[in-house]
């Protein structure tokens, strides 16, 4: 599963590819007001196809269809979940950071997860108690969290967005230890950065989707971080009527008293 999962991705970047290369793109706003443009479409119908091709007994929820009513999938044991683009303002704008995820839901908690950076043509990807990968120009390397020298006093690297004031994230910081910055786009690149090493934690404030954090969830805590909720508890998957998430961390080394670092608890969107 784990390799056509990885071969559906592939496919869906380079159809991306295409279209971010030749500008060949119609741009619309949803209902929420979110961007969304035909190819975040067309992504989305090509994983859908071709996921039910092979597994046609799996429902697959994606950011881009139609949602089933809870009703029907609070039934559901095991499904695909999807977000063809991740980080679609960042398409449109051309700046590179945007990724194709898909995610494995089994009872409620990711097991598999695939995310695919097109323009770096760089795949990461885990299941659950395997370990998590990087495979970038023909090399597959395991990848882990940052391990600090001193977790309790070294250096911080975070995560920002470009489309996010800082402000509101370092008010939200509470140590005094030096903290370095690392600019990113998407959600689901931010969170491999920390998997690999490349930065320490991330905070999200602000809406988002199960389907931007699901792949990443796997790949974080495979690679020994986590992906928690701002009161550090776990995300929780289809177990609501909506499909929101919660402001959230992604936190690299455990070993960092994180509840030191960040201030916890407040208001959240779901």
């Amino acid at each position: 599963m784990l390799d056509i999962i990885r071969d559906i991705a592939r496919e869906a970047g380079a159809l991306i590819m295409q279209a971010y290369q030749q500008g060949d793109f119609a741009t619309y706003t949803k209902a929420d007001e979110s961007p969304v443009t035909s190819t975040d479409v067309a992504a989305s119908e090509l994983i859908i196809s071709r996921l039910q091709q092979h597994f046609p007994d799996i429902p697959v929820l994606s950011e881009e269809s139609d949602h089933e009513n809870f009703s029907e999938r609070k039934h559901w044991q095991r499904y695909f979940l999807i977000d063809p683009i991740d980080g679609t303002q960042e398409f449109i704008s051309r700046s590179g950071d945007f990724a194709v995820n898909i995610a494995l839901i089994e009872d409620h908690q990711p097991r598999l997860g695939v995310i695919y950076w097109p323009v770096g043509d760089s795949l990461y990807f885990a299941r659950r108690d395997h370990g998590a990968f990087k495979q970038c120009a023909g090399v597959t390397e395991s990848i882990q969290v940052r391990q600090l020298d001193n977790p309790q006093q070294d250096p911080l690297i975070i995560a920002m967005s470009r489309r996010q004031a800082p402000a509101p994230i370092l008010n939200r910081v509470q140590t005094e230890r030096q903290l370095q910055m690392l600019s990113a786009g998407s959600c689901s690149l931010k969170s491999c950065f920390i998997a690999e090493g490349k930065a320490d934690c991330f905070l999200r404030l602000g809406p988002t989707g199960e389907w931007d954090t699901a792949a990443a969830e796997v790949i974080v805590s495979e690679a020994g971080g986590s992906l928690v909720n701002e009161n550090f508890d776990p995300i929780t998957y289809n177990q609501t009527v909506s499909l929101l998430n919660p402001n959230f961390f992604v936190l690299g080394d455990p070993r960092v008293d994180w509840q030191q670092v960040f201030i916890a608890h407040q208001p959240h969107f779901r």
